[in-house]
């Protein structure tokens, strides 16, 4: 089932495990959309640095790629990661939000394109780069 892409389609999104990472919505245009989320020790992948740990980062990615499709289609449709392939640039540091904006760039009837930067302040020095394509379960 397809529903538009309102406020409280956005909310669902969120809810589960995006919610339970923080993840947040920041802006979003016709074809892209950046989500974020601050830093929170439980993320760590190492208590004794506080350096962030890769999940939450692909979760990032994934659903700030999954929310640019949204935008882009003006719907929000089932769909599944079908390929995220990230190359991770630097590690992200402990204490710092890390935001992600990825841009639809091609939609067919049943895939969707998508590119993400990661960054935790300043776009021109990612954190990790990804692409991705996602099918689309239903109608």
């Amino acid at each position: 089932m397809t529903e538009l892409f309102d406020s409280s389609s956005l909310k669902r999104l969120m809810d589960g495990h995006a919610g339970e990472i923080g993840l947040r919505r920041v802006d979003h245009g016709d074809d892209w959309a950046e989500l974020a989320f601050d830093y929170d020790p439980r993320l760590a992948m190492n208590a004794a640095n506080g350096v962030l740990a890769s999940g939450p980062i692909i979760s990032l990615i994934d659903s700030a790629s999954g929310l640019a499709i949204a935008a882009k289609i003006k719907a929000v449709r089932p769909m599944a990661t079908l390929d995220l392939r990230i190359d991770y640039v630097r590690a992200a540091p402990p204490g710092r939000a890390i935001t992600a904006r990825a841009t639809c760039y091609k939609v067919t009837r049943s895939v969707a394109f998508v590119r993400c930067v990661a960054h935790d302040g300043d776009p021109a020095d990612p954190i990790a780069h990804s692409l991705a394509t996602f099918f689309f379960t239903g109608d």
